[in-house]
């Protein structure tokens, strides 16, 4: 489907494709078939669906009367399972059933019964009806006409942006007094966002979760419904795009993370918080290297001698809170420990360290060439297998220690003694066992030693 995106510098929201949303509506309604007489030990959790011990036979000439009937029987071959059998396609259908706390024959969990048999019976008759159309609905995504490949260009939001009426049944518009900005969907707001000049181009993985939508909603990659009761498709957590679970697995590693997603500084994986930002590096260390920078590189002890953990935890709280403009000048914070402590918080505590679990056996196999330049040559290669975000702020950071160093004579601090610092704090190994972590340690050091000593060479 072609679609016209911009005419005149307006954005024109998509059409939402309607086949699915419609075989939703004729999908089989469920029907309870109810027992009529009393059964012993049914399970507190069934109703009178429950029919006990029961064969596959007499289930299925039970539900032989109506499309969408449902029953419940404990198995005959294993006692104490039990099974959902459902009539469709004029045939009985068997499914495992569990419960743990949750109804669920499969990933999707129910607070009731007749949930469960609602969903299923519309995702069996679309994926019955539809395989076909299903199969091919990334072939022709709206997202390449939609998506970011817009972003470069700069459309003017009317005031009041009303929905496509060629949709009528697409997401319902919002009321006239809301603002534009509330009433676009993320696929239209990411459409109508401006991109600056020196803006990074960093690469982005998708933060996808299983969503439940309320309502009638749409896929932003093929503009197809997103069928079901519940789980109906995902959510990316930081940009707010939402596809289906299908279309997901083909949605370019471009996700543009929105502010009103990343609620924080800390703890958030690093390239999602300079894209939200959109700035080179985390403002964290950029404020934070730049306050030491302009107070501090001659404290005795430089980031070796600890802060206050209250003082440093009260900045944390302020880059959250605040973000970039958070005070952290000798007025809020007269110590510069504390703003030393601040930053390697910031570093222990990424999700993924600034040397990301899979350049890390890398770095650590570089750090044990005893010859200086092939272990230089290995730290090189090592270097291309971070994320450009991590990169550009390894290099930021280093060039920063560099300076450190210099001022040795009043800061007492050798690139030794950053290389322990620093070692543990931007190299982190998942699942090791203590002994090969202790190991480990010596060669962090060494690896920063590295970065420090030969940072204009290897940047």
């Amino acid at each position: 489907m072609a679609l016209n995106v911009f005419d005149h510098d307006e954005y024109r929201p998509p059409v939402w494709k309607s086949y699915l949303y419609q075989l939703q509506q004729e999908a089989p309604h469920p029907r309870r078939l109810t027992c009529t007489c009393e059964v012993n030990n049914r399970p507190k959790y069934y109703g009178r669906e429950y029919h006990g011990m029961i064969s596959r036979e007499e289930a299925d000439q039970l539900l032989s009367q109506a499309e969408g009937s449902y029953l419940i029987r404990e198995s005959q071959r294993q006692p104490g399972t039990y099974t959902l059998a459902l009539r469709f396609g004029n045939q009985t259908r068997n499914f495992r059933l569990y419960h743990d706390g949750k109804h669920f024959v499969g990933e999707k969990r129910f607070e009731s019964i007749h949930d469960l048999v609602t969903d299923g019976l519309i995702t069996l008759y679309i994926e019955t009806k539809a395989a076909e159309y299903i199969a091919k609905m990334t072939i022709n995504p709206i997202y390449e006409h939609v998506g970011y490949t817009t972003l470069n260009q700069e459309p003017t939001l009317k005031k009041h942006l009303p929905l496509s009426p060629e949709a009528p049944d697409g997401p319902a518009p919002a009321k006239d007094d809301c603002n534009a900005e509330e009433r676009l969907t993320s696929l239209v707001r990411r459409a109508t966002l401006r991109e600056s000049d020196l803006a990074p181009k960093y690469e982005k993985v998708h933060n996808f979760k299983v969503h439940t939508f309320r309502g009638p909603h749409w896929c932003e990659y093929c503009a197809n419904f997103m069928w079901g009761l519940i789980a109906q498709g995902v959510k990316c957590a930081d940009c707010g795009l939402n596809v289906h679970k299908q279309c997901s697995k083909v949605v370019p590693n471009d996700c543009q993370p929105d502010l009103r997603h990343v609620k924080k500084v800390y703890s958030c994986d690093l390239t999602t918080l300079v894209k939200a930002h959109n700035t080179k590096r985390p403002m964290v260390v950029d404020m934070c290297i730049q306050e030491i920078e302009a107070r501090g590189l001659q404290s005795e002890g430089l980031y070796r001698i600890s802060g206050f953990s209250e003082l440093i935890e009260d900045v944390k709280l302020a880059f959250d809170r605040d973000g970039e403009k958070a005070d952290i000048s000798s007025n809020a914070y007269e110590d510069i420990n504390c703003i030393t402590g601040a930053l390697k918080l910031y570093f222990r505590e990424l999700p993924i360290p600034l040397i990301t679990y899979d350049a890390h056996p890398r770095f650590i196999e570089a750090a044990k060439i005893t010859d200086p330049e092939k272990r230089l040559e290995a730290v090189h290669e090592a270097l291309k297998l971070l994320p450009p975000a991590h990169c550009e702020t390894l290099r930021y950071l280093m060039a920063h220690l560099k300076r450190v160093i210099q001022a040795e004579k009043e800061n007492l601090m050798t690139s030794e003694n950053l290389g322990i610092v620093f070692g543990p704090t931007l190299m982190r190994a998942p699942e090791l066992d203590a002994m090969t972590a202790l190991n480990d340690i010596r060669y962090q050091r060494l690896v920063v030693e590295t970065l420090i000593t030969n940072e204009d060479v290897l940047f």
